[in-house]
């Protein structure tokens, strides 16, 4: 796979707060872990929270003498998308995955980025304040009311890769929406929202899927550069951790990502 173009994997959410950052990281290091080689490319210069998490992780192999797989990072501080796709061939060149870390706001980049990915992944907190990124809801009955912005935006690249010739050589666009739970949700609201979802998933073709719950594990992690899958390097760990990282297993299956099959597992996500 490493001589053909590089997977993009695009985590874009116009909201913050959703844990695309967190989610990206996990899933480019249980790629490596995987023995897939991995780069991502972060394009929020101001946050800088995929880069600064990463480069956290560089500083711990160093300080403790040991070696983690991890990815090539990149931050990209321009709106131009030319810019964006010399780097894009530059530190993807030899990759099997192209991980892409979006700001969470409107963004030319980050629009560029989603329309040219091969799986978006969408990561949305389960509230009809998330949803309204997707589509918009009537009042009353919570019915779909129409489309947002960003999902015909996502719609029309989807179709337009399905018309053109010349990428029919690859995949076709998998849009993932995927459902992180923060804390207590009201099972009558959480029923809405999958109705909901349920059925703009139809009308736009993306697939949902639950993601990872809100827990302290996760901030604790980031000054260190280490995930749920460095389980050698994290001490004793509680049931709560323990639970967490099946999440992110059951997440890395579900998005389906064509994993090189050639390549040398350093561990079984089984």
């Amino acid at each position: 796979m490493s001589d053909q173009r590089p997977h993009r994997i695009v985590f874009a959410n116009e909201k913050g707060g959703t844990g695309k950052s967190t989610t990206a990281v996990h899933i480019a290091v249980a790629l490596a872990y995987r023995g897939a080689k991995v780069a991502a490319i972060d394009l929020d210069p101001r946050q800088r929270t995929l880069f600064r998490y990463f480069e956290n992780r560089v500083e711990t192999e160093k300080r403790r003498d040991i070696q983690l797989p991890g990815a090539q990072v990149a931050v990209l501080d321009s709106q131009d998308t030319a810019e964006l796709e010399t780097l894009v061939a530059e530190i993807g060149q030899g990759c099997d995955f192209l991980v892409f870390d979006t700001p969470g706001r409107d963004d030319p980049l980050a629009r560029h980025a989603a329309t040219e990915a091969d799986t978006l992944v969408t990561p949305m907190n389960d509230s009809f304040v998330d949803f309204d990124l997707i589509g918009q809801v009537e009042g009353e009955s919570f019915k779909v009311r129409k489309l947002s912005f960003y999902a015909e935006l996502i719609w029309e690249a989807k179709m337009k890769r399905s018309r053109s010739q010349i990428e029919q050589q690859r995949r076709e666009m998998d849009w993932v929406v995927v459902r992180n739970r923060t804390g207590h949700v009201e099972a009558r609201n959480q029923a809405r929202i999958e109705a909901a979802l349920k059925e703009l998933s139809k009308r736009v073709g993306f697939r949902v899927t639950q993601g990872l719950s809100e827990r302290v594990i996760y901030r604790e992690l980031f000054p260190s550069g280490l995930t749920l899958l460095d389980k050698g390097h994290l001490g004793d760990l509680g049931t709560s951790h323990l639970v967490a990282r099946q999440e992110l297993r059951e997440l890395l299956l579900a998005l389906n990502l064509p994993v090189p099959a050639s390549r040398e597992p350093l561990l079984a996500l089984a």
